[in-house]
């Protein structure tokens, strides 16, 4: 998913560095109170294990790559803000260190997989969450479901970029089928992954993870009234 320089017209590409700058600004002010002293390092762990994940690429079409993108496991271990600077902070590495996507294309990467992919993710976990049974099981369930759509809803992202200043001959219709179809199944992928490893968190340290916490929070002041 990652876009390379020159793909995208430089008027989109900067109009979209300023919306990522303006949503980084943002995050940076969400995060301070989403975080703390014993979940900062998970924040930390997390941008780990997505920088190492989002290293796996594969090949989809007129030049582009996809891989898995790991914003509902930041969003419902660390919370959406935190998650959006986490992720952006993989794609600027990348992007400075392997050159996997564009400098000049930063701001759109940011934009599909810092944005669109964390809010997505945030919007429906939180949906199925109300949904759902208020239990562990379903909050992975939750989380799962999110990380299935919001891959696909981050190439439409960049489909909607393509469509307003694309420089490559491919038509609009041909990428649309590349890369929403090749990301539902990379989003199934992202989902096992997603299931497993909040799983596996939630069974030794719960109390870390945003998503559950939120929870509970909220299970609390009801009971409270």
């Amino acid at each position: 998913m990652h876009i390379p320089d020159g793909f995208i017209d430089i008027p989109t590409s900067a109009a979209f560095a300023a919306i990522a700058a303006g949503a980084i600004a943002v995050s940076i002010k969400g995060a301070k109170s989403s975080l703390d002293d014993k979940t900062a390092p998970l924040a930390g762990l997390t941008a780990t294990f997505i920088f190492a994940v989002q290293m796996l690429n594969f090949p989809v079409a007129a030049g582009t790559s996809g891989h898995l993108l790991g914003a509902a496991l930041a969003t419902v271990l660390v919370g959406p803000y935190a998650a959006t600077l986490a992720i952006s902070i993989v794609l600027l590495l990348q992007s400075l260190l392997f050159a996997d996507g564009g400098l000049s294309a930063l701001g759109l990467n940011i934009f599909n997989m810092s944005i669109i992919g964390v809010w997505v993710s945030f919007a429906i976990f939180h949906l199925f969450k109300r949904i759902l049974p208020k239990t562990k099981i379903s909050l992975i369930a939750a989380a799962g479901i999110a990380a299935l759509i919001s891959v696909p809803a981050a190439a439409a992202g960049f489909v909607v970029q393509y469509a307003i200043g694309a420089t490559a001959p491919f038509s609009v219709t041909s990428v649309l089928a590349a890369m929403v179809g090749t990301h539902i199944l990379i989003g199934i992928g992202e989902a096992l992954i997603t299931i497993f490893a909040v799983g596996a968190i939630l069974a030794s340290r719960s109390d870390l993870v945003y998503g559950y916490r939120s929870q509970r929070l909220s299970l609390e002041v009801r009971t409270a009234e």
